[in-house]
């Protein structure tokens, strides 16, 4: 690239005096936003041919701009681009290089668009994108809970409140309320990506554009469902990063969620699952250590990804409209949050479905804790005892049982029925773990899939 190219010439008429070079860099962003070539170059491509259309490019700068447009992208893909701080942004870097490939058609496409616009494209074109990566990610990871869930159907094991036993349930129930909160998470970015789906380009600086330009002719090249409705807010308007980095942030938590439940579980003193050796690691000095390293560091990346949300909306609170040089720090955080979700999606869909239950524990654990206590009351409710007589009635049975070191399942029905009269031989089935789980077939319930 020319010296000339690699000064700022496309503002630099206005200053009396060249930017400080500390200035220079402190304020290029370069550095991190040449991720968004492809996207850069993808909305120049379509802002040249809706510019041919109104006529300000002939057919043949077109072609020469689109053909420069496709040299440079192979350049960048090859390592050959020579980037410069000094231009500031992939928009200048890109646009210096065209002109000095194909001289003054390159200085042409700018016509009838402003960096404010285009980055507001860019952004939104990049991180569309990297949405539908995302939903990927997500439906694989649901498809992997679903077959597992569907393996683990009969795996009875305990059902926490407090993290304390609360009612039998299967491991497969289980699996399937995280797959829950995986289905409300795609439902979030299809939103957020629905919404965000619109076209700033041809907003210009903030106030549009005197050239006869075709705003709908863009948006569709681009495969946007339609042009924004504001100048102002298009260039100015972050909204869809903050939503993005919110709905990120609700995948970590649960992801999180998950994480801590693993970590629970893999410990000698639950004792619930084997993870895959391949995603776990030992220690430097403790040889019989089997650390479950993906899950805890999954559930250390949520903090990161929280941190962006609050960055991106700290980052807007305070900015009068329209563009303000405030929004070049919306790009390190997005693209970090991006980054992190994805991976920890991944990390998640490939270790899942290699989970193995140990059914047998979850099985002691279960009987451990009065976990048909719940059942048993409902046994009595149905025999016409209030609910509330019926509570009392089981606690007491409770308490016996911790002085006998008995769980209700053990104990015999002359046992059962010093608490209650009602209380008849068949009641065993009530209080059985296969029992308490199989009946509750309802809606949403544990034997609804059993």
């Amino acid at each position: 690239m020319s010296d000339k190219a690699k000064s700022n010439q496309q503002w630099g008429g206005r200053f009396s005096e060249p930017v400080d070079e500390f200035v220079a860099r402190f304020t290029a962003s370069i550095d991190f936003d040449k991720r968004l070539y492809h996207h850069d170059i993808m909305g120049s491509k379509a802002h040249a041919r809706m510019l041919n259309k109104a006529d300000i490019l002939t057919a043949e700068e077109l072609e020469s701009i689109i053909n420069g447009l496709i040299d440079i992208e192979g350049e960048i893909e090859r390592g050959e681009f020579e980037w410069s701080v000094a231009l500031e942004d992939i928009h200048m870097n890109i646009e210096a290089r065209l002109t000095e490939k194909i001289g003054i058609a390159g200085k042409k496409l700018h016509t009838g668009r402003s960096r404010n616009d285009q980055v507001a494209t860019d952004i939104r074109l990049w991180l569309r994108d990297e949405i539908d990566s995302i939903l990927v990610e997500l439906g694989r990871l649901q498809n992997g809970l679903a077959e597992l869930a569907d393996k683990e159907n009969q795996t009875i094991m305990p059902g926490f409140t407090h993290l304390q036993v609360a009612q039998p349930i299967t491991f497969g129930h289980h699996l399937r309320a995280w797959r829950e909160m995986l289905v409300r998470d795609s439902s979030r970015m299809q939103d957020c990506r629905k919404r965000m789906n619109q076209s700033p380009l041809g907003s210009a600086a903030l106030a549009g554009t005197t050239f006869p330009i075709d705003r709908n002719y863009t948006a569709e090249l681009l495969g946007f469902d339609a042009p924004t409705a504001n100048s102002l807010d298009s260039v100015s308007d972050r909204d869809f990063a903050i939503e993005f980095c919110s709905a990120s942030a609700l995948i970590l938590t649960h992801l999180s969620r998950m994480s801590e439940e693993l970590v629970l579980w893999t410990s000698q003193q639950f004792d619930f699952i084997e993870m895959p050796d391949r995603f776990c690691t030992g220690s430097s000095i403790m040889p019989q250590k089997k650390n479950p390293d993906v899950p805890e560091l999954v559930r250390g990346k949520t903090g990161r990804v929280n941190g962006h949300l609050m960055s991106l909306l700290t980052l807007m609170k305070g900015q009068p409209l329209a563009y303000n040089k405030d929004n070049q720090e919306d790009k390190e955080p997005l693209f970090d949050a991006v980054d992190t979700v994805k991976d920890c999606l991944r990390a998640f869909a490939d270790m899942i479905p290699h989970i193995k239950s140990k059914p047998e524990n979850m099985r002691a654990a279960t009987k451990k804790g009065f976990a048909t206590a719940t059942d048993l009351a409902d046994y009595l409710v149905k025999k016409g005892v209030p609910f509330r007589e019926a509570h009392e009635i089981v606690g007491k049975a409770v308490a016996y049982g911790l002085n006998e070191g008995k769980d209700l399942s053990e104990m015999t029905l002359n046992e059962l029925q010093q608490f209650s009269a009602v209380i008849e031989d068949g009641v065993q089935d009530a209080l059985s773990l296969e029992g308490c789980v199989s009946a509750r077939g309802h809606i949403g319930g544990t034997g609804e899939h059993a």
